[in-house]
């Protein structure tokens, strides 16, 4: 299984398939924000990470422009991936409260993440193309996820990613609509959950707060 994982995620950060999203983020890796002056980005597409036996997957839209893309690793460095671990170590999903750097040492358990584009988007707006073109990878993760139970959409647009994934894929017809904790059943006997992106807006608007986030996957892991 870990072979599997190993040869996907080869295939993923060699992919150069959508020029407008090798052109971005090389540029941001290049030009880097202030405050990672002297790092060096990542500058690659990132895959999935986590828990290969993994009941539980998490999918974001697509890294940071100075978060994944700069680590290497989905949901590291930045702000949203504090909050997020902050909660996934309140249920005992990670093993540490934040994700720094691909050194950090965190893991996960029972527990995958990764996101429906592997590379970062001009704008956070991937074309349609784009996405298709990641589709492939996302579909292989979730085939070598052979216990997959759940799939969380961490935001709104990583909802309506997964919803035009399944669609895509799995012939899935049926309309549904994206709400924080909204249950929807899809092909295979996998759940589809909703939840709001762990961004420093929506924390501190308080649309979404570390009891609300804790409560949602404590209700996931009653369900497995």
């Amino acid at each position: 299984m870990i072979n599997h994982f190993q040869s996907l995620n080869d295939r993923i950060i060699k992919c150069k398939n959508c020029p407008r999203l090798v052109k971005f983020r090389k540029k941001i890796a290049t030009e880097k924000r202030k405050q990672y002056i002297d790092q060096k980005y990542w500058g690659k597409p990132i895959n999935g990470f986590g828990d290969s036996k993994a009941e539980i997957l998490f999918v974001g839209l697509a890294p940071a422009a100075h978060g994944g893309n700069r680590t290497g690793r989905v949901f590291t460095g930045d702000k949203s991936s504090e909050f997020l671990y902050k909660c996934l170590y309140k249920v005992k999903i990670s093993n540490q409260p934040y994700s720094i750097d691909l050194e950090d040492g965190l893991k996960l358990k029972n527990a995958f993440i990764t996101t429906a584009l592997k590379c970062v988007p001009p704008g956070d707006k991937p074309t349609k193309i784009e996405l298709n073109n990641c589709f492939g990878f996302l579909k292989k993760e979730i085939e070598l996820l052979k216990n997959l139970k759940i799939i969380v959409a961490l935001g709104k647009i990583a909802f309506d990613a997964c919803v035009d994934f399944y669609k895509t894929n799995y012939n899935f017809n049926k309309k549904i609509k994206f709400g924080h904790s909204k249950f929807y059943q899809l092909p295979n006997d996998i759940l589809l959950i909703g939840s709001y992106h762990p961004s420093p807006r929506n924390v501190n608007t308080g649309r979404i707060n570390v009891n609300k986030m804790t409560s949602l996957f404590k209700k996931i892991e009653k369900i497995i």
